[in-house]
């Protein structure tokens, strides 16, 4: 279990370790606030509260509430925020934003939204590309006065740009973060950051724009060119450009937070007790420092959606829009991730020490959601909170239904038989009459997994959380739920498949 949660954090794009989900946890010491503690209520949030359902159901299964999940998953409080026809129809939270004062999450609770911060961050850029301060498609390097990513002749002989770096093409390496810092301690410079302060230095191991290749090195990078061609530090650069514009008032990249977040902000949590220092300070800004609202982080996408639709006089033009919106390799596009089954959509999560986070809408119409938690498996309750509220909205594109495990043959099993690796992942799939089994490559046969079938080319893991769909051919395999829309793929055909009896 600990190797799967260490495999599935780096899926989720963590900049940090997560919390094990199923570990023996304390109670919670605070009591549950009142409804009206959260914020206002109507139907559709007591449909949140009363009709949670898991990605995997039995005949005759009851919905779950709110209250039990957040006490199974170990999750203080929730925030959530709901956009239909292009404007917030509700905003509030559920539980507690610390562990210590017990108060309330309200509407107005910061969380850290982690490496949905990298949203933020792509919007600025490219508005500082509509502004002529930087080159999209020029070698980066030009645009960087501080410091110089080290060339490297043979993978990057004309260096990287600022597209491949917002989508993750650069080929650059450092996955993430390990970790924040205490409140109060010092802090290292992003140049220092980029020279291994935090990790190994930052520097290239793939061809550049040959494949995707999650790198929050690569923000890092993207961060200093911004702050260097602007001259403002990249909270001021971001409160100016995007921030204070789109009226996200709760919302900044300052690390630590200003008094203004620390009156109504979220403390993270691990094991139902709070974490040391109550929070890690990120000064990873680019790819996970800011600290936001669901509301404030619906305003950015109505804003983006609005784009989207041809409208003008948002943050970024509509032609910008397209191009942010437009995959570059698998399923990203500029800062986003790009969901293409069914209606399209975009989104992004996060994961940092103690928070975990969630937002995903359609790129035609102006509907969407955007899910915070503070400790916990907050993933898998927002899994289950998204589900609801795509039922209620009639959303069937943006979750996975709640679905009954199918009986399949050995022979469809073997079909998905094979070796699988990308995105983080190595893992051996294993056809036996009794089902698909899953191993991560070196792990003991002990440790194999039995997959949920959901029909011949979905199964679900649930160690890790997540479904995944197999491509028609079964040459590869993408997550379509509890993690980002990540390809993976076969490298080789099935390794000793079980005889069927």
């Amino acid at each position: 279990m600990p190797h799967a949660r260490m495999i599935f954090c780096a899926l989720l794009l963590s900049t940090a370790a997560c919390s094990p989900a199923m570990a023996q946890s304390a109670p919670t010491p605070c009591a549950a606030p009142t409804l009206a503690a959260g914020g206002p209520s109507n139907a559709h949030t007591r449909n949140v509260e009363t009709n949670l359902r898991p990605p995997v159901i039995k005949p005759g299964d009851q919905p779950l509430t709110l209250r039990e999940e957040m006490r199974r998953y170990d999750v203080p409080g929730i925030s959530v925020a709901v956009f239909h026809a292009g404007k917030i129809a509700w905003a509030r939270g559920w539980g507690v934003r610390d562990l210590t004062s017990c108060a309330p999450v309200t509407p107005n609770t910061a969380f850290q939204a982690a490496s949905i911060s990298k949203v933020v961050t792509a919007v600025i850029a490219l508005r500082l590309v509509e502004q002529g301060k930087i080159g999209l498609d020029r070698n980066i390097n030009e645009s960087l006065r501080s410091w110089q990513l080290p060339k490297d002749e043979k993978l990057a002989p004309n260096g990287v740009t600022l597209r491949e770096l917002l989508s993750h093409t650069a080929g650059l390496n450092v996955h993430g973060f390990d970790h924040g810092y205490r409140p109060g301690a010092t802090l290292p410079t992003t140049v220092q950051i980029l020279e291994g302060a935090d990790g190994p230095p930052v520097r290239s191991i793939l061809p550049a724009g040959a494949q995707f290749e999650y790198s929050g090195g690569g923000y890092m990078v993207a961060q200093l060119a911004l702050t260097d061609v602007s001259g403002m530090s990249f909270a001021d650069l971001a409160q100016r450009e995007i921030l204070g514009p789109l009226g996200m008032t709760r919302s900044a990249f300052a690390m630590p937070p200003s008094p203004a977040i620390r009156a109504d902000m979220a403390f993270g949590s691990a094991w139902g007790k709070p974490m040391p220092g109550n929070y890690e300070v990120m000064p990873q800004l680019a790819p996970a420092g800011l600290w936001t609202t669901a509301g404030d982080l619906a305003r950015l996408l109505i804003d983006l959606q609005a784009s989207a639709s041809g409208k003008k006089g948002h943050r970024l033009s509509p032609a910008m829009t397209r191009v942010m919106m437009t995959p570059v390799k698998d399923n990203w596009g500029l800062g986003l991730a790009l969901y293409g089954d069914g209606v399209p959509r975009f989104g992004h999560d996060g994961v940092n020490p103690g928070f975990e986070s969630f937002m995903v809408c359609y790129v035609g119409k102006g509907d969407g959601i955007v899910v915070m938690t503070n400790g916990g498996d907050g993933r898998r309750l927002t899994n289950e909170v998204v589900r609801a509220v795509a039922a209620d909205y009639g959303w069937p594109d943006i979750v996975v239904p709640a679905t009954e495990e199918r009986t399949l043959s050995f022979a469809q099993l073997s079909k998905a038989a094979g070796r699988f690796a990308g995105s983080g992942l190595n893992v051996d799939l294993e056809a036996r009459p009794d089902g698909l089994f899953a191993r991560f490559v070196g792990a003991p046969a002990s440790a194999s997994e039995r997959l949920v079938a959901l029909s011949p080319t979905r199964f679900r893991s649930e160690s890790l959380g997540v479904t995944v769909e197999f491509a028609p051919d079964f040459s590869s395999f993408t997550f379509i739920d509890g993690a980002p829309p990540m390809k993976v793929m076969r490298t080789r055909a099935a390794p000793l498949a079980a005889k069927a009896d």
